[in-house]
C-alpha cells in the first residue's frame, strides 16, 4: 500500500503546504493507484475479448470502483499512521499539514467515505448484472483494502500483506472484472461458468503489483518495525525482501512462458517480455539501494511497469 508522497511532482516546501498540495501530491498518489487498479482490469478485458464477451461500460465501472476502493485503503493507511503513530516521523509532511490545519483526521475520514460511496455508485450496475457474486467480490475488495492498516488487527501486522495483495490483484480483481463482463454479455452466465483462465492469467500482474508493496516495505522498514508491522523487510531484512522482490519479478515473466508451453496459449502471451529491460533497471536500483530517497521513484515506476505488463499480457491473451 503506498505510504509516501508522489515523487513525480515538485515537492513543496514546508511554507508552501496547502490543502490542495497535500491531497494532490501526498495522499491520492495517482502515479501509484491508477496503474495498479487498471492492471488487473486490463487482463480481464483481454480475456473477455478472446471469449467475445467484452463489455466496455461494466468494465469501466469496475475499474473506477476498484480504484476508489484502492484509494480508500491508501487514505485509511495514512489516517491510521497519523492517529496511532503520531510520534513516528514516517511522513513529516503529513504531520506538518496536520499541525498547520491544512489536513485533518476528519477530512481523511470523509474522503475515505467518499471513495467508498463512489465505489457503491459504480457497483450498482455491475451488481445488477452479476448479482450476489459481484456483490461479494466488491465486499472482499473493501475488506482487503481497509484491512491492510485499519481495524483492531490490520493484516500488515501479521505478515500476510504480500500474499493478500498477490491474490487480490492477481486473481480476485481479474476474475471479478471478467465475470461482470460475461454476465452482461450472456443472459445465462453464472459463476459456475467461469473459465479457469480468469483465476490464473492475472497472476503475473499480481506479482508486479505485490513488488510495488515490497519496495515500500524496504524503504519504510525502520518505521514499520516501530509500528509492529511484520513485513518481509522487518522479519528477514534487506536480503530477504530483495529476494522476494526478485522472486515476484521472476514469476511475472516465467508465468507467461507457462501459459504458452504448459497451457497451450498462443506465443503472443509472451509480449510482456518486452518490458524486461524496464524491470531490469528497476531491479538494479532495488538491489543496490535501500534509502528512501534512492527508492522513492521506484514505486511509481514499478506501478507503471504493472500497467504496461498488463496491457501487453491482455493483448497477448486477446489473440491467443
Amino acid at each position: 500500500m503506498p505510504r509516501s508522497l508522489d515523487p513525480e511532482s515538485p515537492q513543496p516546501t514546508e511554507a508552501a503546504l496547502s490543502t490542495r498540495a497535500v491531497w494532490n501530491r501526498f495522499l491520492l498518489y495517482p502515479t501509484h493507484t491508477l496503474p495498479t487498479a487498471a492492471a488487473p482490469v486490463l487482463v480481464a478485458a483481454g480475456l473477455a475479448a478472446r471469449d467475445n464477451c467484452l463489455a466496455p461500460l461494466p468494465l469501466f465501472l469496475v475499474f473506477v470502483g476498484s480504484w476508489a476502493i484502492h484509494v480508500a485503503g491508501v487514505l485509511g493507511d495514512n489516517h491510521e499512521l497519523l492517529r496511532r503513530h503520531g510520534d513516528i516521523a514516517e511522513h513529516p509532511e503529513l504531520q506538518r499539514a496536520l499541525s498547520a490545519g491544512s489536513l485533518t483526521l476528519r477530512a481523511l475520514r470523509r474522503a475515505i467515505l467518499a471513495c467508498l460511496l463512489l465505489a457503491v455508485v459504480c457497483g450498482i450496475h455491475p451488481i445488477a448484472i452479476g448479482g450476489m457474486p459481484a456483490l461479494v467480490i466488491g465486499a472482499i475488495g473493501v475488506v482487503a483494502s481497509l484491512g491492510y492498516a485499519c481495524g483492531p488487527r490490520p493484516y500488515a501486522r501479521t505478515g500476510l500483506a504480500d500474499p493478500i495483495f498477490l491474490l487480490m490483484f492477481g486473481t480476485v480483481a481479474v476474475a471479478g472484472s471478467y465475470y461482470v463482463q460475461a454476465a452482461a454479455s450472456r443472459a445465462s452466465f453464472g459463476w459456475a461458468d467461469m473459465p479457469w483462465e480468469a483465476f490464473v492469467l492475472g497472476l503475473p500482474v499480481g506479482c508486479v503489483v505485490t513488488a510495488v508493496l515490497v519496495i515500500d516495505d524496504i524503504r519504510d522498514r525502520s518505521f514499520d518495525s516501530r509500528k509492529g508491522w511484520n513485513t518481509t523487510a522487518v522479519r528477514f531484512g534487506l536480503r530477504g525482501s530483495r529476494a522476494e522482490w526478485c522472486a515476484l519479478l521472476f514469476g511475472a515473466y516465467a508465468l507467461p512462458v507457462w501459459f504458452w508451453v504448459g497451457l497451450g496459449l498462443g506465443s503472443a502471451v509472451l509480449l510482456p517480455w518486452l518490458t524486461l529491460p524496464f524491470a531490469w533497471s528497476i531491479g538494479r536500483a532495488v538491489c543496490r539501494h535501500d534509502t528512501e530517497q534512492a527508492l522513492l521513484r521506484m514505486t511509481p515506476r514499478t506501478s507503471m511497469l504493472s500497467l504496461i505488463h498488463a496491457t501487453l499480457l491482455a493483448l497477448g491473451i486477446a489473440v491467443a
